[in-house]
């Protein structure tokens, strides 16, 4: 097993606890912050563990018990919040831990397993980062964040950094544009601050019940920028399709793994005789798709680094999508890098090459090793022709 961490001492109160103690796991979550770990795992009758680096690692000390971590949690939850729990056997929050007059976020699920609770969070960054200091390409980036009206998604596995690059979106915009922005969030993981945008951030379980009753009331907040969360269900993805087709830009999130899964995914929430209008509207509303994974860097100082894939609409992502040839939108991508798209294949090359990954990691991380072997050797897969 990999070494034990040292888990912190409890301190004071930080987070104006009346009885002058720290709520009891906040220790905890200042162990991640002292360590610049990514995730704090706990569950019943186990030693806590962190992510360091992508790898788990125990915590020192006994494990904790059932009942303190179930206590422990409830201590950080609202009423509402315990409710849902005992309903639908998990819940998801945001928690602030002050750390020397400073306050970090952890995006927190606590979830019901063989009938104990056990407890999954991620360290928000409290700094909304710029494109590039996300190692993501400035350039393209702006340009898909410039967009006036469309769809814009980020897809990827949880933990693929889907809401920080999202974050950072949304800040650009902030920064440049007299516009309202609107989110929804389950839970609201960054705290951003008006700069020449208005944004109002609503937070499920707290400021609205559900993303249903959120979404019903969203075109009456007269949005320009809307952030709809995840593209769980039908209604979040008519609610994102109604908003762009009244003129506003939407982004949201989706579990896919690539532009093209991310179409198929979307057009399985629907029964089979609704999927040719569900294209049809993705063929005219969808204006980018970014898919992305965390991988381990060997640069100092740069623990993680995005390898992206990304899409952008032009005629001949639109005719694919439009004749259900999803499977060849990676023929366009790999014919469009001067337009600024991108496959994993070319943009692992580029990080083996500028120094962020050694040879296994990218190997591990490409959809097609040999097609990487072949790219890093100078060899480039052709794209088939997409107009004929």
């Amino acid at each position: 097993m990999a070494e034990a961490v040292a888990l912190e001492p409890e301190q004071g109160s930080g987070d104006g606890q009346p009885s002058g103690r720290e709520p009891f796991l906040n220790k905890y979550f200042r162990t991640c912050i002292k360590y610049k770990t990514s995730d704090l795992h706990l569950k019943a009758d186990r030693p806590a563990f962190l992510r360091v680096k992508g790898d788990l690692r125990p915590l020192a000390g006994p494990p904790l018990t059932a009942e303190q971590i179930r206590d422990g949690i409830f201590e950080l939850l609202s009423e509402d919040h315990i409710a849902l729990y005992k309903k639908m056997g998990a819940v998801d929050f945001a928690h602030d831990v002050g750390v020397k007059g400073d306050a970090d976020r952890f995006r927190v699920n606590a979830f019901q397993q063989k009938g104990k609770m056990s407890v999954a969070a991620r360290r928000v960054s409290r700094e909304i980062r710029k494109f590039e200091e996300l190692y993501l390409p400035r350039e393209t980036m702006e340009q898909i964040a410039s967009f006036q009206q469309g769809l814009v998604l980020l897809a990827g596995i949880t933990g693929s950094g889907k809401s920080t690059t999202i974050a950072a979106m949304i800040d650009y915009i902030n920064e440049r544009e007299p516009v309202h922005i609107v989110t929804i969030e389950d839970p609201i993981e960054y705290l951003f601050t008006d700069k020449k945008a208005v944004i109002n951030q609503r937070e499920i379980g707290i400021d609205c019940p559900d993303f249903p009753s959120a979404l019903k009331y969203l075109m009456r907040e007269d949005p320009d920028v809307v952030l709809v969360g995840e593209m769980r269900d039908i209604d979040t993805f008519s609610a994102a399709v109604h908003a762009t087709e009244t003129g506003h830009l939407v982004f949201g999130t989706i579990h896919a793994s690539s532009s093209a899964q991310t179409i198929s995914r979307i057009l399985d929430l629907f029964p089979a005789n609704e999927r040719k209008s569900v294209r049809q509207a993705l063929e005219f509303n969808l204006k980018s798709v970014i898919c992305q994974k965390l991988i381990p860097s060997i640069k100092e100082g740069v623990p993680l680094v995005p390898t992206i894939e990304i899409m952008i609409s032009n005629p001949s992502v639109r005719k694919l999508i439009r004749e259900e040839r999803d499977n060849e939108l990676v023929n366009v991508i790999r014919a469009s890098y001067d337009a600024g798209m991108i496959d994993f294949t070319e943009h692992l090359r580029r990080l083996v090459e500028t120094g962020f990954i050694d040879h296994e990691t990218a190997y591990t991380a490409a959809p097609n090793p040999d097609e990487l072997k072949m790219a890093l050797k100078g060899i480039r897969a052709s794209a088939s022709m997409i107009l004929g």
